[in-house]
């Protein structure tokens, strides 16, 4: 049996009041520790942001360029990302069990660039998602796409699941080609995402209003790389977006697709939990990309 404990000066410091803890993340506060820790695994809690690693393109267009290779072109730059975007398949074939930063996870998939992308499924467990321990899953949310009621059944039968096992959900707001990109249509849809419990979204920058888009999300917004751009242009859309009250950046193509995404990913991070300036991020690009390895000595 255990002695038993016969101090009578306890240190119960009824001088100092509880102070209820709080969380660094929009809208997060009242979430189980569980949903919180994980978040807390894909964003910095010192500076609050995320560099998200996407490279998920091959669930519906397969080895997309720069993509052909994902343990010789991904993995070096893995550990320079606080988060990857990625499928199953992926995770468990290519990337190390000991790799200690945020896992995203597709969870939603179905056709193929050959057909319509927005008739889309749910195409992954929860308890696999868990079974995995991944801290996000991630769906596309198709607002004003012909298969908008599916794909946001998708999204609320995903948090549903979620919240059961404690993993957040991040709506991603797809737009397609009949689709306008603007403000407004993207207020709308990280809205519905937002209101319907996923617990951040992943959309694309606009350069006018995006200021509106983020302060009317009550959740943290992730702004999308999208296409392919020259490597300035790449930067200065992640500072407005970020100056622009983005809670960080999920790129992909404007990565692994650089001349020498070493030094690109690491600009980008310049941006985002640094606060650079473009132009500053751009001449670290430019010196570390003359580097072996594309990294500083």
């Amino acid at each position: 049996m255990p002695e038993a404990d016969e101090r009578e000066e306890k240190q119960f410091h009824p001088e100092i009041r509880t102070t209820p803890p709080t969380f660094f993340l929009k809208g997060a506060s009242g979430y189980d520790w569980g949903m919180r820790n994980r978040l807390a695994r894909i964003f910095d809690p010192e500076s609050g942001h995320t560099v998200m690693l996407a490279f998920d393109h091959g669930y519906f267009q397969g080895p997309t360029s720069g993509l052909e290779r994902i343990d010789l072109n991904i993995l070096p730059i893995a550990g320079d990302a606080d988060a990857l975007m990625l499928t199953r398949g992926v995770l468990r074939s290519t990337i190390p069990a000991d790799y200690q930063h945020g896992i995203v996870m597709r969870a939603s998939g179905g056709p193929s660039v050959l057909k319509e992308l927005s008739d889309e499924r749910l195409a992954l467990d929860i308890e696999d998602a868990a079974r995995m321990n991944v801290h996000a899953v991630a769906v596309q949310v198709f607002v004003g796409g012909e298969h908008e009621t599916q794909s946001v059944e998708n999204m609320t039968r995903l948090i549903d699941a979620g919240y059961r096992v404690g993993i957040p959900v991040l709506g991603v707001t797809a737009v397609g080609k009949e689709l306008t990109r603007d403000a407004r249509y993207l207020s709308l849809a990280t809205r519905i995402c937002a209101e319907l419990g996923a617990q951040l979204v992943k959309t694309y920058y606009v350069e006018e209003g995006f200021e509106r888009v983020t302060a009317g999300c009550p959740v943290p917004i992730v702004m999308a790389g999208g296409k392919k751009l020259p490597e300035l242009d790449a930067l200065t859309m992640a500072w407005k977006a970020m100056d622009q009250g983005a809670a960080g950046v999920d790129m992909g193509r404007n990565i692994f697709q650089s001349p020498s995404p070493t030094a690109m990913i690491q600009a980008v991070r310049q941006v985002v939990h640094d606060g650079a300036r473009p132009a500053d991020a751009y001449e670290l690009y430019r010196e570390l990309s003359e580097k072996p390895g594309g990294r500083a000595p």
